[in-house]
């Protein structure tokens, strides 16, 4: 078994992050009580936690962009990327960073999009051709 990585982070409201980690973003729940919930973030596991988020800023200087920061975020295959990013938008979702070509024709080429959960959490996505070029240097 691959290892996993879990990631535990505060919500103002669990109902709104059920509907968009489980109706939005399609994570399968896992177990819950009355202050928190699991989910499997795309073969990961968040625990979302009743509280205040963190703080965060947009001094991710990506390209010419600032990205907010801390976020957190997954890399999907291409395929699965332009699915929920169809789902994303079908779902009125507002973009940080509209789904884009980043470093295109370069290594590392990449698509990716930022984010907000409900409790304005930020998250990236990145979708890749090919997941060997996660690592490549420009």
């Amino acid at each position: 078994m691959a290892s996993l990585f879990h990631l535990a982070f505060h919500v103002t409201d669990l109902a709104a992050a059920r509907r968009f980690y489980g109706g939005v973003m399609g994570c399968a729940e896992g177990r819950s009580t009355d202050t928190w919930v699991d989910y499997d973030f795309f073969g990961h596991q968040i625990s979302l936690h009743l509280g205040e988020p963190f703080k965060t800023t947009r001094t991710g200087r990506v390209g010419d962009q600032l990205v907010p920061m801390p976020h957190f975020g997954l890399v999907l295959a291409l395929p699965e990327w332009r699915q929920l990013a169809d789902r994303l938008r079908q779902a009125g979702t507002e973009f940080v960073m509209e789904p884009q070509l980043r470093y295109p024709g370069q290594p590392g080429e990449q698509w990716t999009m930022f984010f907000c959960d409900p409790s304005g959490n930020p998250i990236e996505v990145k979708g890749l051709a090919s997941m060997d070029g996660l690592y490549a240097r420009q």
